[in-house]
């Protein structure tokens, strides 16, 4: 049986080009290698470590976009990527707490189990097991020129082969669910091009079996720290006043808006990224969570000054996520429940991965 029907694949198929190079009065016949990727059923795979709760920057620039695609596409798979967390050390009880925590999160933000896998990641081995062979097709220099290790190995002591080499896991992450759609935030491009370079040489090396990853990349802009609107909101801030998290008490997002970094360059609100980042950075937010337009934003706030403008973006932002928070907190209350989804949810994985393991193997020459 062949490779494409055992995956139900199509290939796109280019013709052969061939050239006549003639060296040492030697006829060479020249096959340049031909890029040839499989053509799969639109599948999307995305994933989130659990690393800390998710700020609204994280809702606004990614699970509110996976909430929308779920309604979109037939096959989705989210996944919490609890083995890219541990590149640096974790404490284990606080782990397997926020693994939870993730999954109710991204429930109580619209992510519904039932159309959507929602797993964890190290409950499907096979993950770890098919960056091994990608990883024996990866080279050092490769891995060297991504830019997050040559920054992310200065803020770490004696950083661990895990952190150098996680840029595969995530390459297996994608290629086991043979996921043709993945959406990314722009600094992660750059992995994903790897990804397509991987998919690439297991395709040359072994025969074509996995499709060509594209990234999806949402249209809304990165929502900025509160504290330095230069940075982008981040979960690694040390102080937790330069972001929005998604179980913050309404009394806390007010405090937070209301000390959050604006400027004295006037007291007329006006829309203006570069010279006022600050107070642009509430206005995008503003401008996200009720899908209205900057430039109409301070039109129709025109006679609030900063003090009753950052009022005004509080109760914005109460209205997205104390809903969020109730819900989390719920969840949260029945951990059976939610141990119960990610079970599921590794199991549709793993009948997924199964199929993609067994034609790598017998390609690879492993069974």
């Amino acid at each position: 049986m062949s490779v494409v029907t055992r995956s139900a694949c199509r290939l796109k198929h280019v013709p052969l080009c061939r050239k006549r190079y003639f060296h040492n009065s030697a006829v060479r016949l020249y096959e340049p290698k031909i890029e040839r990727f499989a053509q799969c059923p639109p599948r999307v795979f995305s994933g989130i470590q659990p690393t800390g709760v998710p700020h609204l920057g994280n809702y606004l620039c990614a699970i509110r976009k996976w909430v929308e695609m779920q309604e979109q596409y037939d096959s989705m798979l989210v996944s919490v990527v609890d083995l890219h967390s541990i590149t640096v050390p974790q404490d284990a009880t606080e782990l397997r707490e926020n693994i939870l925590v993730m999954a109710a999160c991204l429930m109580a933000c619209g992510i519904d189990h039932e159309k959507t896998i929602l797993f964890q990641q190290s409950s499907v081995s096979y993950h770890t097991e098919l960056a091994w062979i990608l990883g024996c097709l990866c080279t050092l220099p490769r891995l060297g020129r991504l830019p997050q290790w040559r920054e992310k190995s200065k803020t770490v002591k004696d950083p661990g082969i895990g952190l150098f080499t996680y840029p595969i896991l995530q390459t297996a992450d994608i290629l086991l669910y043979k996921a043709n759609v993945v959406p990314v935030g722009e600094d992660q491009i750059i992995h994903l091009e790897l990804a397509t370079d991987l998919a690439r040489a297991f395709n040359r090396t072994y025969g074509i079996m996995f499709p060509s990853p594209e990234a999806l990349i949402g249209d809304v802009s990165k929502v900025r720290s509160l504290k330095d609107p230069t940075c982008k909101m981040s979960k690694s801030d040390v102080n937790s006043m330069s972001r929005i998290d998604l179980t913050d008490s309404a009394d806390l997002v007010q405090s937070k808006i209301k000390k959050s970094t604006t400027d004295s360059v006037s007291r007329i609100l006006t829309y203006d990224p570069e010279n006022r980042p600050g107070i642009s950075n509430l206005i995008d937010i503003h401008s996200l969570l009720t899908d209205t337009k900057p430039e109409d934003i301070v039109h129709q706030c025109k006679d609030l000054n900063k003090v009753q403008y950052k009022e005004r973006v509080s109760e914005i932002i109460n209205e997205t996520i104390q809903p969020i928070n109730e819900k989390m907190t719920r969840l949260l209350n029945d951990k059976h429940y939610l141990h119960t989804v990610l079970k599921k949810g590794a199991e549709r994985a793993s009948e997924i991965a199964d199929r993609t393991m067994t034609e790598v193997k017998d390609l690879v020459g492993l069974r």
